[in-house]
């Protein structure tokens, strides 16, 4: 009987071993597959190819410091090389991308998307150009007015009434239609339930970017080196992660919701700005890479700051191209007056 025991021991003890470790080559390969070791595949990036905007929302992380904008061919070249090195889709932001809604080629992508304030979008230029937009997201931090003007969104026309139009007519074309908002300190106890059904709606804890709204000192300078004067402050807007959490199951029960926390957000976006070049924001290094156009792809991606597996565990992988049968001929969309 104890020889029984003693070998019927030794195999569960054999067998836990050898469980254990088929987990342990399981876990190695999974954490070698997202090494640094193997290249990154920028499957999805966001081209801020202007940070022209005709909005002035305070906590903006991405302000015009620059008017450049690409040459349209160096643009299409550097969209070629991405699409290359395996990118699938490409979103379009600013800035304001409608501001240069005409100089938009026809990139024949898997998925194309824009970010969008909504101020400039025609239900004209949707039935036009339905074909080729995927995805169109148009940013909203709340539904009462008076919020919108304290965060700078709101120009003289009702941007809650424009986001509904906006949403009608993407659902008349077969445009998916998403809404971004930015949890801050203005809006981060109101109730902002969609009642507009967007296919996804992003909310965003507000960011804290060193030179673009924050700065690194109290005194703006670095050294002996002056610092350029900040068009935004972040400060006044920004919200603990506690707020942030708290906001986020207030509206759990919103089924389109997608939470970014600051601590997702900061690696897991690729960033390619007005000059072709990546923009690095996971790190305390902010230099951007050099433009792809002269580096290339595989060399910029190392410098970039981009986290691939942060990228698909914020959920950065999901159905981006709308349905074969979604109508995108824009037959039959009702006539709008806005």
């Amino acid at each position: 009987m104890e020889s029984i025991l003693f070998f019927f021991a030794a195999f569960v003890r054999t067998t836990v071993i050898l469980i254990t470790a088929s987990l342990v080559v399981r876990l190695l390969v999974h954490r070698w597959t997202l090494s640094e070791d193997k290249p990154s595949v920028p499957v999805s990036v966001n081209f801020h190819f202007t940070r022209k905007c005709n909005y002035e929302c305070g906590f903006c992380f991405h302000t015009a410091t620059d008017s450049y904008l690409a040459p349209l061919q160096d643009a299409k070249k550097a969209l070629a090389l991405l699409k290359e090195a395996g990118m699938k889709k490409i979103n379009f932001a600013g800035g304001e991308p409608f501001l240069y809604q005409s100089i938009w080629p026809d990139l024949q992508l898997e998925s194309v998307s824009i970010v969008s304030n909504g101020s400039k979008i025609r239900s004209s230029f949707l039935r036009e150009n339905a074909a080729w937009i995927d995805i169109l997201a148009v940013s909203c931090d709340s539904f009462n007015e008076e919020t919108n003007l304290k965060i700078g969104r709101g120009v003289g026309l009702s941007h809650v009434s424009q986001l509904k139009s906006i949403a009608t007519a993407c659902r008349d074309v077969g445009i998916l239609f998403k809404i971004n908002s930015v949890v801050c300190r203005y809006n981060v106890h109101e109730d902002l339930s969609i009642q507009i059904a967007p296919f996804r709606w992003k909310v965003f804890q507000v960011l804290a970017v060193e030179g673009e709204n924050m700065d690194a000192s109290p005194t703006g300078t670095d050294g002996d080196e002056p610092k350029p004067k900040l068009l935004r402050n972040v400060e006044p807007f920004l919200i603990s992660s506690a707020e942030f959490d708290e906001f986020c199951q207030r509206h759990k029960h919103v089924p389109s919701i997608v939470p970014e926390p600051n601590h997702l957000m900061k690696a897991s976006y690729l960033l390619m700005d007005e000059h072709l070049r990546f923009l690095p924001r996971g790190s305390n290094n902010n230099t951007p890479t050099g433009s792809i156009l002269e580096v290339g792809v595989k060399e910029a991606l190392l410098h970039a700051g981009w986290d691939e597996q942060s990228f698909r565990e914020r959920g950065g992988v999901y159905e981006w191209t709308k349905p074969l049968d979604s109508g995108c001929a824009a037959k039959g969309a009702s006539e709008l007056e806005w």
